[in-house]
Formats: C-alpha cells, sequence, structure tokens
C-alpha cells in the first residue's frame, strides 16, 4: 500500500488552504498513494490564538468537513484531516480534531487531540489549552492492512498514549512542530515511534514561516520498522511518499519479536 503526507505551510484562509491541501492531495493520488495525511492545522495558522475558534464548525457539518468527505469520496482514497478546529461544549474553546474519510466518503474515525502544548522560550510562547479543550479518547481504525493509530503533535512526546493503541501496522500523525523544538526532538521521536511499536510512522507537518510569525519544522517523513526514513520533506509544501510493506515489517517481528517480550503491560 502507498501511503503519502502532506506538508503545509498554512495560512490564515481556510479557503486558500483548501485550495493548496486539494492539489498537494490530488498530487499524492497521481503518485499512486491510497491513504494520505494531512497536517494539523491545515485549514488555519491564525494571526491570532481566537482564529480557529472563529471559523470552528460544528461536528458533521461545515465546508471544511464537506471537503474532506466530497475529495476522500471522488479519489477513491483514505484521507486522514489533519486537524480542524471542531465546536466544544465549552465557550471560547474548540477540539482540535482529526477526522478520517474513506474511499466512499465515510468517516471512519475521529480523534481529538489528547496531550495540549504548552512551551516558553524567551519572547515564544504557546499555551494550547487556552483555546482548547482535551480530547480524552484513543484514535485508531481498523484496515485491510492492519490497525492504523492515530496521534497529533505534542502527543509524539507520550509513549505510553501509542502503547495503549495495541499492535499496529501504522501509526499517523499530523503536526505542527515550532522550529526550536522540531530541530531538537522531531526526528528523534518519530523514529522512536516507530522503533518501539515495529510499525510504520507516517508524519504529515507544517513546514515553513507563516503569516503570524511562527515557524514550524516540517520534515514530513516516512518512517519504517526499524526506524530507517524511506521519504522526507525537509521544508516548504510538498508530499512525503513511500510503500508500507506488510511483508518487512513481519521480517522484522519476526527477527526481532520485541513486541512479545514485554513484561508491563500499559
Amino acid at each position: 500500500m502507498k501511503i503519502a503526507a502532506i506538508q503545509m505551510v498554512s495560512s490564515a484562509s481556510p479557503l486558500t488552504n483548501m485550495a493548496t491541501a486539494e492539489r498537494l492531495i490530488r498530487q499524492a493520488k497521481l503518485e499512486g498513494a491510497e491513504l494520505i495525511a494531512l497536517p494539523e492545522y491545515w485549514s488555519i495558522m491564525g494571526l491570532r490564538d481566537q482564529d480557529k475558534v472563529l471559523c470552528a464548525e460544528t461536528f458533521d457539518q461545515g465546508p471544511l468537513q464537506d471537503f474532506m468527505q466530497a475529495l476522500a469520496q471522488e479519489l477513491e482514497i483514505y484521507l486522514i484531516g489533519g486537524t480542524i478546529p471542531l465546536k466544544s461544549e465549552i465557550t471560547d474553546k474548540i477540539y482540535n480534531a482529526c477526522l478520517t474519510y474513506g474511499p466512499q466518503g465515510e468517516l471512519v474515525t475521529r480523534y481529538d487531540k489528547i496531550h495540549l502544548f504548552g512551551f516558553r522560550n524567551g519572547d515564544e510562547s504557546y499555551q494550547e489549552s487556552n483555546t482548547i479543550t482535551p480530547g480524552h479518547e484513543v484514535g485508531s481504525f481498523q484496515l485491510p492492512i492492519g490497525k492504523v493509530g492515530l496521534g497529533i503533535c505534542y502527543d509524539l512526546r507520550f509513549p505510553e498514549l501509542f502503547r495503549s493503541m495495541g499492535q499496529c501496522s501504522l501509526m499517523v500523525l499530523p503536526a505542527a512542530f515550532t522550529h526550536v523544538t522540531g530541530q531538537a526532538h522531531w526526528e528523534v521521536l518519530l523514529r522512536a515511534r516507530a522503533i518501539e511499536n515495529q510499525c510504520y510512522v507516517l508524519a504529515s507537518a507544517q513546514g515553513g514561516l507563516h503569516e503570524n510569525g511562527r515557524r514550524t519544522w516540517g520534515h514530513s517523513m516516512l518512517i519504517d520498522p526499524w526506524g530507517k526514513i524511506i521519504d522526507c520533506v525537509d521544508e516548504g509544501e510538498g508530499i512525503c511518499v513511500g510503500d508500507l510493506d506488510l511483508e518487512n515489517m513481519g521480517k522484522m517481528r519476526a527477527n526481532l519479536p520485541a513486541l512479545q517480550h514485554r513484561k508491563i503491560a500499559c
């Protein structure tokens, strides 16, 4: 199965971002991808934190959801929709939600980001809990190739989340890592999740300088169960593409049956 991660440098305009996402998704489909993942905040990187709250949609209703559903159906792909803002029960807050659509346009699963990013480095400061309500349910879904686990950005730092998914063939992580934290930790954490879970990891990222002055790290990548980087997009828009080889994964697990050797369950 060929899979792809879309890397974007999203703007404050959802309409502009939809046009960019569609162009890149269609390109990935032409390259043979059957499962395509968008990055976190693909639909809006606002000038202010509240901008994403102002354009939040009701679950199962809105132009961003219609866009993803229609494109998945037209192209007959599994589309992992990065994240979009969905209305929360709490006023002035949203869920940072990852919606996955199937080849018939069906909603396969919804995962709301659990771990909310908090970071301060001089003048650079982020506190997602100011505008986001955390999710509580672990996200995964089943495909013929096996279980696909979902995490979002800051979730990457919590290995127990990924262990709790059970045995996966693929873990997908939409993200918008800052340049500072990404440069230091992004690759090593992604490769660790692939190695310790002996599965493929597909990470779709924001990668560049945004209108709001924020700089994201990029480096969307596909990693195999041995921790080898199969493909990577450094910075700017792009598509990371590669094959998910179940036979290769099975050999790695047979040669080093670490998942069977675990003594402490999550």
